[in-house]
């Protein structure tokens, strides 16, 4: 049993960086991998399917997370408005207590809280890890209702009789949920070849009640996004709200490479290439806001038209939605110039996720695709904006939605796409992510 916990903990701390520091220092920054929900490290990997079975799962997923973000941005204080966990992409590997207990969750760039499921937790779903135990933490503790970020909590928190702050996140319709007690802890991320980096009093859901959509396989939530409760919100003084990631192109054939995330120094994007747009503010403030103004293909220019066109922040990049949604009419223009400039033979696509496809065999000229962002034309090549969607499928990766619209993870495999909080802009610069380490 020990060497298993062992076995355990080198898999799960297998982070680098590039100066190790003790917890009360400033760190000047670290890079951990991002483990790909259908990477054979993950642990929803299934070998028995095919890469295309993968594939479409991963559309399908895609979809149920643009429909619940369309909810969060309707009802942005709604307690029922959240994204289902499991929808996301992307997996990162953290540890929570003294001693450190591992956690392998959802890297999620659309959600704030950090959360995972605590002992006593009779009323829960089952999953394979242990339940993490506050009473065997040395450095656990529950977070008075007066506590700033039970504050932040807004309608999700609620005040319990011994004065403790409870919060309580539901999805969807309700039916999924977790609810338990805001806590805070100390958060470990670690090195396979150094010192551990440890930052105490990190705040995160205690999780006594779950329910409904989650699997055995499901162990808790690492949020990403912009809210105050967000796991880089919270390191602001140590990596100064800066992060970045690097995402590996599902073309590659390098079962050894694998997705990046940096934080602090090593989250910095700057140098030949890079290019920088404001990141707006919105509501729900966990959501990450930029302006697109329009895309071009090859030197046909269409202008962005949707609901949206006039407001600041019109379009939601996420690293954990799969597909790009953009707003019907101006999917229409776009996919107009593009099957005039390709110039090809369609085909349809049987399960009606893409509208413009072709087969496979066809010999087609892909043009590039510029994305006007404001102050960025960030170009991508064919590998950002087609996949082999089956064995003689070949579609286009942007779909029309009359809801939420976001920039998706397909768009932006082999950028270093970098978040600067503090100054509120989002860098992409190419990059081959195969090779990425950090900054």
């Amino acid at each position: 049993m020990k060497s298993l916990f062992f076995t355990l903990v080198v898999i799960s701390l297998m982070t680098t960086f590039s100066e190790q520091s003790h917890a009360e220092t400033k760190i000047d920054g670290f890079t951990t991998d991002l483990i790909s929900h259908d990477s054979p490290r993950s642990p929803f990997y299934n070998p028995s399917e095919t890469k295309y079975q993968r594939l479409q799962k991963a559309f399908h997923r895609s979809i149920l997370r643009g429909n619940h973000f369309s909810a969060m941005r309707v009802s942005p204080n709604d307690i029922q408005s959240d994204v289902i966990p499991g929808s996301g992409e992307y997996f990162m590997n953290i540890s929570l207590g003294t001693p450190p207990v591992p956690m392998l969750g959802i890297a999620d760039t659309g959600s704030d809280l950090i959360w995972r499921q605590c002992r006593p937790c009779d009323n829960c779903y089952e999953q394979d890890e242990p339940l993490f135990d506050p009473e065997a933490s040395e450095t656990y503790k529950t977070l008075a209702c007066d506590n700033e970020f039970c504050r932040d909590l807004e309608q999700k928190g609620s005040c319990g009789n011994d004065n403790t702050c409870n919060y309580n996140y539901a999805y969807g319709t309700g039916e999924t949920f977790t609810m338990g007690y805001l806590s805070s802890d100390t958060l470990t991320i670690g090195s396979g070849r150094g010192e551990p980096v440890s930052f105490p009093g990190i705040a995160f859901g205690c999780a006594h009640r779950t329910g409904g959509k989650f699997g055995e396989k499901h162990v808790g939530l690492i949020g990403l996004g912009g809210g105050p409760l967000s796991l880089v919100k919270q390191l602001d003084s140590q990596v100064g709200g800066q992060f970045s990631y690097c995402l590996v192109p599902l073309s590659t054939t390098d079962s050894t490479a694998s997705s990046k995330i940096n934080f602090g120094r090593n989250g910095v994007v700057s140098g030949p290439g890079t290019l920088s747009t404001p990141l707006i503010k919105g509501r729900p403030d966990a959501l990450y806001y930029l302006k697109l103004e329009g895309m071009s293909v090859g030197s046909t220019r269409v202008e962005f038209r949707g609901v949206s066109a006039g407001e600041e922040g019109n379009i939601v990049i996420d690293s954990g939605t799969t597909l790009t949604y953009l707003p019907p009419d101006f999917y229409g223009e776009m996919e107009s110039a593009l099957a005039t400039a390709i110039n090809g033979q369609t085909t349809s696509d049987p399960t009606r996720t893409f509208s413009l496809c072709y087969s496979s065999g066809s010999n087609l000229h892909i043009p590039t695709i510029t994305i006007h962002f404001t102050g960025a034309n960030v170009q991508l090549p064919e590998l950002n904006t087609f996949v082999q969607a089956d064995e003689d499928l070949f579609c286009f990766t942007m779909v029309p939605s009359s809801e939420l619209f976001i920039f998706g993870n397909l768009a932006q495999m082999n950028f270093l796409v970098g978040y600067d909080l503090n100054n509120n802009k989002v860098s992409f610069k190419p990059t081959d992510c195969t090779k990425h380490q950090f900054n």
